[in-house]
């Protein structure tokens, strides 16, 4: 692991329970659900990290515990270092805190994950459809979604 992460990784380590790894280069967090918030605030107020550039979820169907990840990538004008998160998410109920507090621009990311996913923001300040109609039924990206013309 790059100098430049140690110090942070271990900080977030220490106080969130957070788990590193690291692959190709890049440094990943996996920290609690309801932890997220605090974290990121964290890594904004003590550590630099004052974008966020991407914040995007993935759908590990057919398991279900966790079934989800939302997967934040923090970045560092100060730096120009990015530092991935990923917060695993149940299947039921499928919800996290917002982090819009932390990142204002959250609001149209968790709104997109939302429409798509069908992961809830807890605390979120307008959650509605963003990318589907809003008759819409069911979320297309998660694995489960009926295609129309082939068995899930």
């Amino acid at each position: 692991m790059e100098a430049f992460y140690e110090p942070i990784v271990k900080a977030i380590s220490e106080r969130f329970n957070a788990t590193a790894s690291e692959a190709y280069g890049e440094v990943t967090l996996t920290v609690a659900a309801e932890k997220i918030v605090d974290v990121l605030k964290t890594l904004r107020d003590e550590f630099g990290f004052d974008m966020l550039p991407v914040e995007t979820a993935v759908d590990y169907f057919p398991k279900t515990e966790p079934r989800f990840h939302v997967v934040y990538i923090v970045y560092s004008t100060q730096t120009h270092s990015y530092l991935n998160l990923r917060a695993p998410v149940n299947a039921e109920p499928a919800e996290i805190d917002t982090v819009e507090t932390v990142y204002p621009n959250a609001n149209w990311r968790e709104r997109e994950i939302w429409d798509l996913f069908g992961i809830k923001f807890k605390g979120h300040s307008d959650l509605r459809r963003i990318m589907m109609p809003p008759n819409w039924e069911g979320y297309p990206l998660r694995k489960d979604y009926p295609l129309g013309y082939e068995e899930v």
